[in-house]
């Protein structure tokens, strides 16, 4: 059966293709930042979409769900300082120490609940921080530079801005797909259930301690992915990715986007960014603009932008039938 031709799904068609075809459109505008600018944000689309696992589908308010972000980019920037330059044992190693970072912080704070979860999280992420911050070998509070980008074999060259796009545009698109096959299976149905009754859940014998830890570790891992793409795109890793203001830009993004969507966080992520830009090249005090849109759409567009566009088609449709 044919998908319905909606309001929602032509935009995001039309989103997907601008994202596929927007390295060709900046080659024709001669524009290099367009393409550095989307490459960011394809990036922080994907750690946005590993967080919508737990928040949207899972109800766990993570606030510390940039630290796999850190993690996995002082992953690749320590091991280049040590000229292990080589992808396949880069990034490995960036998932690998994400998935064991998530396992410890989700076997310990799963086991509250609310606003002491959201305090776990956050000081986990903090500790982290001022970690990373206190190695003076790596740069400490300065950071640290990444002279060499991560190699894989021919012709597969991220020091090409182009193949590196397209390199995170498919990443992207596979962690899409992922957390869709996982919120449609067993899995992602039970743990949905999980979050509107965990007791019921429970009563009837599901795990569900388990299966909350197991999406816990899958968001961390994708965390860990993106942060090991936005150190190769900054050429430089610096405590600041782990901030806890960073995650609060990954809640908004979900937020904003539409939690419970495995497309909304990429609306959330391209939306915010872009209008991040453009309005801090308007004004400096673009956060006081910024402010008030956001507050809008919580207020009036519960699903985020992704849930506003599927009203708009519902409406469109009932008018139709009328």
């Amino acid at each position: 059966m044919m998908p319905a031709l909606t309001v929602r799904n032509i935009v995001v068609a039309v989103l997907l293709v601008a994202l596929a075809l927007l390295p060709l459109y900046a080659q024709l505008a001669h524009d290099r930042f367009l393409l550095t600018l989307f490459t960011r944000i394809v990036i922080l689309a994907m750690a946005a979409v590993s967080l919508n696992l737990i928040l949207g589908f899972g109800g766990m308010m993570s606030f510390g769900h940039a630290a796999y972000l850190g993690i996995g980019g002082y992953a690749v920037g320590m091991l280049a300082h040590e000229h292990v330059y080589s992808g396949f044992v880069q990034w490995p190693v960036a998932l690998g120490a994400s998935a064991l970072f998530a396992l410890v912080i989700g076997a310990l704070s799963l086991r509250t609940r609310g606003v002491y979860f959201i305090m776990i999280t956050l000081a986990f992420a903090q500790m982290a921080y001022y970690v990373v911050s206190g190695i003076a070998r790596y740069g400490g509070d300065d950071g640290l530079t990444i002279y060499k980008r991560s190699q894989f074999v021919a012709p597969l060259d991220l020091s090409n801005k182009t193949q590196f796009y397209y390199v995170c545009l498919v990443l992207l698109f596979g962690a899409i797909y992922l957390v869709w096959r996982l919120i449609n299976s067993r899995f992602g149905l039970a743990l949905q259930g999980i979050r509107s009754n965990e007791l019921r859940m429970r009563a009837i014998g599901f795990p569900t301690y388990r299966y909350r830890l197991t999406a816990f570790v899958i968001a961390g891992t994708l965390c860990g992915l993106a942060g090991a793409l936005l150190a190769n795109h900054t050429d430089f890793v610096s405590p600041a990715m782990m901030y806890w203001t960073r995650s609060g830009d990954l809640i908004i993004m979900v937020v904003l986007g539409g939690m419970g969507s495995a497309i909304g966080p990429v609306i959330g992520a391209v939306a915010l960014l872009v209008l991040e830009e453009t309005l801090s090249g308007i004004t400096e005090y673009w956060q006081i603009i910024l402010g008030p849109l956001l507050l809008l759409v919580v207020l009036f567009a519960r699903g985020g932008i992704d849930g506003l566009l599927m009203k708009v088609g519902r409406r469109q449709d009932d008018e139709v039938r009328s």
